[in-house]
């Protein structure tokens, strides 16, 4: 069993419920292998605390920008609560370190974009957790100070912006040329469709992204384009 002290003692929180601390930890698939295990999976608390989330954030955009429109604030939340950057902030913390996981998504969550998923869920059933356990005044403390930090960066990389907006602006002001988007292939059944869409500059293909949607596929060919030309911030 993992030895959550050490993230209390990370996190500078003693939860008085260790069970809720662990439970934020439990991934449905380590209950498969685990079926006697004393502790239900984290999908409850990552519900809550994804709303306690969001309630935070908005409360602090609301009080600390007065003069910010409705639209600004929105594209700002949307930033700071995204899978993205709950998984950045949850690995700065280490929360990869805590996870309990069936063997087969142990070795899954190595991979970006399942591993991305998993820690953004957990860092959400974790916030739930503190909610639960030490009450509202204590979860603004911890997202104030492991999440909202990041807020200054956001607005200056204007990270708040989709991808393939930022991919276009710096591709014309760099390159003055303007990405355009591809299928290069699509998998599995009408229903649950996979695609493959690559992003060219001219002929060029720069990125390949996945998805299950297009637009979707689009966006995460768009945000690997952006790392592979070194446009964006490393941290992102």
């Amino acid at each position: 069993m993992k030895d959550f002290s050490i993230l209390e003692k990370k996190i500078n929180i003693e939860f008085q419920d260790k069970n809720l601390l662990t439970q934020a930890f439990v991934h449905r698939s380590y209950l498969n292998e685990n079926p006697n295990f004393k502790l239900f999976h984290n999908e409850r608390l990552e519900f809550l605390g994804d709303a306690v989330l969001e309630l935070i954030v908005t409360e602090y955009l609301y009080k600390t920008y007065p003069e910010k429109l409705e639209g600004e604030l929105t594209n700002w939340r949307a930033a700071l609560v995204n899978a993205r950057m709950l998984a950045i902030v949850a690995k700065k913390i280490k929360l990869n370190d805590f996870l309990l996981l069936s063997h087969g998504e142990a070795k899954e969550k190595e991979k970006g974009k399942a591993r991305q998923y998993i820690l953004a869920d957990a860092f959400e059933a974790l916030i739930g957790s503190i909610y639960l356990d030490q009450g509202y005044e204590i979860t603004k403390e911890f997202i104030e100070k492991y999440l909202i930090t990041e807020l200054p960066l956001i607005i200056k990389e204007e990270l708040f912006k989709d991808a393939k907006s930022r991919l276009q602006e710096k591709a014309q002001e760099k390159e003055d040329t303007t990405p355009t988007y591809k299928v290069l292939t699509e998998s599995g059944p009408d229903h649950a469709k996979c695609f493959v869409i690559g992003v060219f500059f001219e002929t060029k293909i720069i990125a390949k992204g996945e998805g299950l949607s297009k637009q979707e596929a689009e966006e995460n060919a768009a945000q690997n384009a952006l790392e592979i030309k070194g446009w964006l911030n490393s941290k992102f």
